[in-house]
Formats: C-alpha cells, structure tokens, sequence
C-alpha cells in the first residue's frame, strides 16, 4: 500500500468525520453482539423452564413463559434498530468522507493538469489523462469509501466477537477460528495477483478511452476517408483485450470468493460437532451453540468481504499509482515572480536559438527580432520555418535555450506567465472554439464583456454576418471544437476573441488562411484603426497584405535571412520578392476563378 500513502493528508483533513465513523461502526458492532447473547439467554431460558417442567420441579406457565419471551424479541428488536441506526450514521461520516476526497482529488489532479507545460500535452493522450481524473479516482475512491468502511468493521467486529466467543468458551472458540489461517494465507497470494491484473487493467481502460477519443473528435477525417470499418475493428481487438484481462481478474475472484464461503461453512460444523461434545460434557449450553452459529455467521460477510477489500484496495493501489505518476510530474518551465500591472508592446529578440526539448527539432536560430509599441510586424516564411515557434516563446510556452526576450525591456524569464498573457490577444493556427454558444466562445476572451460587445467584436472581425445567419444567431451553440461552422468563421469569431480583450500584443499565427483576401484586408484595417497603438504581429503565408506593415521578417529553417519594409525587400529581388509574386500571381489566379 506504499502507493496509497499519499492519502494520508486527506485522512488528516478530514480526521473528525473518520473518528466519527469508527466510533459509529464500533457502536453499531457491539449492540450486534449483544443480540446472539440475548438469544443465547432466551434459548437457556426456555431450555431450562422445559427440564423443570419435564423433571416436575415446576408447573407449565404458558404466560409467563410467552411474557419472558416478549421481553427478550423486544431487547433483540430494540438492539436492530439502534445497530440501524449506527450503521445509518456510519455511512453518513465516512461514505460522505470518501466524496469529499474525491471531489478534493479531481480538484486537485485538474488544477495540477493545468499547471504542466505544453510540451507535456504534446507527449500524452488526452484519453489516457481523462482516465486518470475519471475512472482511477473513482478506484481510489471505492478504496476510500465502501474499502475502509467494510475494513473498519471488519476489525472492529472480528475483535469483539472473538473477545465473545474466548470468554464463552475459549477451547470452542479455537477450534472454530482454524480455517481463518487458511484464508489470510490465500488473501496474501490472490491480493497479489488482483494488483498486477487490476493495472494491466487500467492501462487498457485508458487505451481505450484514448482510441474513443481521438476517433470521435476526428470522425469527419474518418468518415471521410471509408475507414469506420477499420477502426470498428481496431477498437474491437483492444476491448478483446480489456475483456480478457478483466475475465482473469474476474476469475481469480470467482475461485476467491467460494474459497471464503467454505471455510466459513466448516466453522460452523465445527461449532456444531465441538460444541455438541461440549453440551454433553456440560461446559456449555445449548445456547451457547446457537451464540456461536450467529457469531460465525455474523462474521461471514466481515470475513467473506476480505476478499472484496482486498480487490478494492489492490486496485485502488494500481489507480493511485498512476495518479502519482501524474502528480509527480512537474512544469518544466521556471515560473517568474514579476507580474505586469502594464504593458507597453515593447517587443524584442536578443539572439534567440530553440529547440523543442519533447522532438529535439531546432526551430529557430539567433533570432535578432524587434517590435515597438503601435508596429504592425509580419513574419512570413514557408512550412516549418519557425514562424509559430516565435509566437509561442513569446506567450512564455516555451523557453529559449540561448538569447534573451523582452517585454518593455524585462526578460520574459521574470515575468510570471499569467500577468504576461493578460495583455495578449493570441489566435493560433489551430483554432479551437467550445461546445457553448457564439456570445460565450467570444467572451471567453474577455468574460465581463456581454453579448452587445460580442457583437462589435464580431463585427471587426467580419463575422457578424455569418452569425446572424445562424438558427440561433448569437446564441447558437456551435458544437464540440466549433464542429457546425466554417473554418473560415470559426477563425474569425477566434480572432473576434482576441480583439474583444483589448490587447495590448496581438498575435495571429496564420489565422486568415481560410478567408478570402477582402476579408482579410477588412480585419487588418481594423489593426490599423481601433488597435493602432497597440503591437500587432502576424504570422502568415500571404504577402500580399503586408505591404502597409512597419516591418517584415522573413524565415528560412529557423533562420532570418530578409528584413525591412515591403518596398526594401522587393527591392533586394530576393527570397521574399519570389514569395510575393508568387502568392500576387495565386491572388490573380482566384479572382479570374
């Protein structure tokens, strides 16, 4: 259980609600011992008023012996109903316990996932981590809640009735305890057996959550393509897998479980045969036999429930181990302790070199880059060049390995990453819009606004039409990753998300692929406009609406190999004026179309 030592600080925080529940269930248990020794007085009873009657020492008193036995069924019902009760009480405090941690671990484990760095989302399936907070918590949960309940009353009963059992009769009582050897014996080797099947099991689980995922978030690549069938039974064969290993488990459990149930039963024919011998030599009564038959059988679901404990517990420890692998994983990136209370767009590159430490690829290389405050900069270049990689050292989702970046003159080291981003409006390449209405995927940007304001937003990123024609207009929810649009509306309505927080650095990382160029001009003389004092920098494959830009920065394999205005760089007749009459001739091309 070294695994599951991690919950101790829960049991600290919730300390009072546990020693309530042990209190509860050691009372429910001792007025559920009380009952067999009534029974057993009621027995002796009426088995002694029988000799008197049958030897004539007295005569039959069919009142008074219904009278003595009313008394006794009262008792016995009075005792139920209070073990009731404290069994109702025992599950309010630690049942209820077991909630609030797990409530307490989502929070947590959701909190710490959004702490890690981006390059570690980029090595994990989003399937695998949503298993995690999903299904292993609900493992470490159980082990929580129905595992230490029935464990607390496990012990708690087993001492007292064992204590009743010895002080009855101690010869019987041993006799009875000898298949209890047995089972811990068999405990012991089944409980190591679930634990190697219970994560073999977990890990398949994720595997198939992440399969699930990822094919439904991509069905239209899928549908697309023909390949339902092949997918069908790609899932198929993993949940064979899943099937087989929880068979196995599932069949060390059925051995397990019948295994208890016998050596249960063979106690209570040793009670019957010991403890008859003993009522013939006149150590015990008769009630004393019917006292130990509900002992034994009141201790059959305590001791039959080992079993099932230990099945909880070994998969709680499998669960809890892969949410401390979790846990343990730490930011990569060192967070700084100076927040911005403003920003001015001061924006520069001091040799800059990066390369992705999740790939190793070298994206960029002594990167000497500079934007003022009010400059409209473009970085342009083909595929892979690097012009993404700017854009994410700049949000501080990465760092660079040599070379300095500042903001207002303040290395983005010291920034802490939080304050630095309030005063960015990003857009990246891959948009991506909530399963929430059009007001809301605006205001996200900005959530005090309201829908009035997302509506000029919307209009300064030409959008504001394409919604209206929706079924529901600004309200309409436009499905999980904005599936129900255009990807052209769906990139302005993220640009309509930078605007609307006002940013002090606008950054669109190739954001205006999927409009035509009309629009595209319309957004951009809104940067010139609304957003003139502010620091705009825009990534793109276009060159032909850059010619109004401050300065331009042109990319090859990390590289920048041209820099200037529009009018210095056509006149250098370089790299940069083939793109441009390259894309010029494009732009032809699709008006004549």
């Amino acid at each position: 259980m070294k695994e599951l030592q991690y919950l101790n600080k829960f049991y600290l925080r919730y300390k009072w609600r546990l020693l309530l529940g042990i209190l509860f269930v050691t009372a429910s248990n001792y007025f559920g011992i009380l009952i067999p020794q009534k029974i057993r007085d009621a027995l002796d009873f009426v088995h002694s008023r029988i000799q008197d009657i049958k030897t004539g020492g007295l005569q039959a008193n069919n009142e008074d012996l219904q009278h003595t036995l009313l008394i006794f069924g009262l008792t016995v019902i009075s005792f139920m109903v209070i073990k009731g009760v404290f069994m109702f009480l025992m599950r309010q405090t630690i049942i209820v316990t077991s909630r609030l941690i797990e409530y307490d671990m989502r929070k947590e484990l959701y909190e710490h996932l959004q702490t890690l760095d981006t390059g570690y989302y980029k090595m994990s399936k989003t399937g695998d981590l949503m298993a995690r907070i999903s299904e292993d918590v609900s493992k470490v949960r159980n082990y929580l809640g129905p595992g230490i309940l029935y464990g607390i009353n496990l012990v708690s009963l087993f001492g007292m009735t064992i204590y009743a059992m010895f002080s009855v009769n101690a010869q019987l009582a041993i006799y009875t305890l000898i298949p209890l050897p047995i089972l811990s014996i068999s405990i012991y080797y089944v409980s190591t057996l679930i634990n190697h099947k219970s994560t073999f099991i977990q890990q398949q689980l994720s595997k198939l959550t992440s399969i699930s995922q990822e094919v439904f978030s991509g069905i239209r690549v899928v549908k697309s393509y023909g390949k339902e069938k092949q997918f069908n039974e790609y899932f198929q064969t993993e949940s064979e897998t899943f099937k087989t290993r929880s068979m196995d488990l599932a069949r060390v459990n059925a051995y397990f479980f019948p295994l208890m149930i016998l050596l249960i039963n063979l106690s209570t024919l040793i009670v019957l045969l010991v403890g008859g011998y003993q009522v013939g030599k006149g150590t015990i009564t008769t009630g004393n036999i019917a006292e130990f038959i509900i002992y034994v059988n009141m201790l059959t679901w305590p001791v039959t429930s080992i079993g099932w404990i230990a099945s909880i517990v070994q998969e709680a420890e499998a669960s809890q181990a892969r949410i401390n692998q979790l846990l343990t994983q730490k930011p990569t990136l060192p967070e700084g302790d100076l927040n911005l209370d403003q920003c001015h767009g001061n924006i520069r590159f001091d040799h800059v070199s990066f390369t992705y430490p999740d790939t190793g690829i070298e994206a960029l290389k002594d990167i000497n880059l500079e934007a003022k405050t009010g400059e409209r900069i473009a970085i342009v270049g083909k595929t892979a060049s690097g012009k993404s990689s700017i854009a994410e050292l700049l949000l501080g989702m990465y760092l660079p390995n040599t070379g300095e970046i500042t903001i207002d003159g303040i290395n983005i080291r010291r920034i802490d990453k939080a304050s630095l981003r309030q005063f960015i409006g990003y857009v990246p390449q891959d948009v991506f819009l909530f399963s929430d209405t059009v007001t809301n995927n605006i205001n996200f940007g900005a959530p005090d606004k309201h829908v009035e304001d997302a509506a000029v937003f919307a209009e300064y990123a030409s959008v504001k039409e394409d919604i209206l024609r929706l079924p529901q207009q600004f309200e309409t929810v436009v499905g999980e990753r904005g599936v129900t649009l255009s990807g052209g509306q769906k990139q302005r309505i993220s640009i309509a998300r930078a605007l609307i927080r006002n940013p002090e650095i606008v950054i669109l990382d190739d954001c205006l692929s999927a409009v035509d160029t009309e629009t595209e001009q319309k957004i951009l003389s809104y940067l010139n406009t609304a957003l003139s004092g502010k620091t705009a920098i825009v990534i793109t494959h276009r060159l032909t609406s850059l010619i109004d830009f401050d300065r331009i920065y042109l990319l090859e394999f990390g590289k920048i190999t041209e820099q200037g205005s529009h009018e210095q760089l056509m006149a250098l007749n370089g790299a940069y004026y083939d793109l441009y009459q390259k894309s010029l001739h494009q732009k032809e091309k699709a008006e004549l179309i």
